[in-house]
């Protein structure tokens, strides 16, 4: 039921933090994993030598909808086409009410939200032709309320995934094609920590962890085989939800 042999998947964001422990995962399974990345060909190149012929690193911004459709056409072309999608790629800037950068809040826009609908947009006709398709879209626990400081339009981003979420799985059910979101907790990454020092990201790694009923923050393997899950047979009977690891995080801000 876990297995994944002879499917196709297109995992954005592949080159590193969790997209590449995504990436590793479904290939485990058997899976044929296109390694989507923007600008790290290198790690891109490093992730798919270390899965081996059946990988393929490729190039798109997911904000550009002429370029998703042609990592599309690509992996069709090269791997088969595409049986799921993870839309794992995304930028994180600090941001609040009256202290925010709108070309930034703009750019997180495009990547988090309408890349996931281009995303959707381009794989959903081979998937809706064969009868069977895995959609997983990576959120954020910061789209249900965190309280940390300086994420709140990031958690906007996230939470129109949310939305997107419950809709497409509404929308491409009858077609057998499911639609779920993943929503991590702080996990330890690229992304989260860029722009620290390292004394700065181990205080505020040290606080999140006090914060968790686990003790720690996650690791991009902890969120990767949620997804592996999400992405498998075993996963059939379920779809628009939303899968929560987070470590048992206590400050949400509220408990709705």
């Amino acid at each position: 039921m876990m297995d994944l042999q002879g499917k196709t998947a297109i995992v954005t964001g592949g080159s590193r933090g969790i997209g590449r422990a995504v990436c590793l995962e479904l290939a485990s399974r058997g899976a044929r994993v296109a390694v989507n990345f923007r600008s790290g060909h290198d790690a891109a190149q490093e992730v798919t030598t270390g899965i081996g012929t059946n990988a393929l690193a490729i190039q798109a911004d997911v904000s550009d909808r002429a370029a998703v459709k042609a990592m599309v056409a690509r992996t069709e072309a090269e791997l088969g086409t595409p049986d799921i999608l993870v839309n794992n790629a995304g930028l994180l800037y600090p941001g609040s009410l009256l202290d925010y950068d709108e070309e930034q809040f703009d750019r997180m826009w495009r990547t988090n939200v309408k890349g996931v609908l281009y995303c959707c947009e381009a794989v959903a006709p081979g998937m809706i032709e064969r009868g069977w398709g895995r959609i997983v879209n990576l959120s954020s626990n910061a789209a249900i309320g965190t309280a940390l400081p300086g994420t709140t339009l990031y958690a906007a981003t996230k939470g129109a995934v949310l939305t997107l979420t419950k809709r497409l799985a509404f929308e491409l059910s009858p077609s057998g094609i499911t639609v779920n979101a993943v929503l991590p907790g702080f996990t330890k990454t690229d992304m989260v920590l860029a722009g620290k020092t390292e004394e700065e990201a181990a205080r505020l790694i040290e606080a999140v962890s006090n914060r968790s009923l686990v003790g720690r923050v996650g690791e991009p393997a902890d969120i990767a085989s949620l997804v592996g899950y999400a992405c498998s047979e075993a996963s059939a009977f379920m779809t628009g939800q939303f899968l929560l690891a987070d470590g048992g995080r206590q400050d949400y801000l509220t408990r709705v």
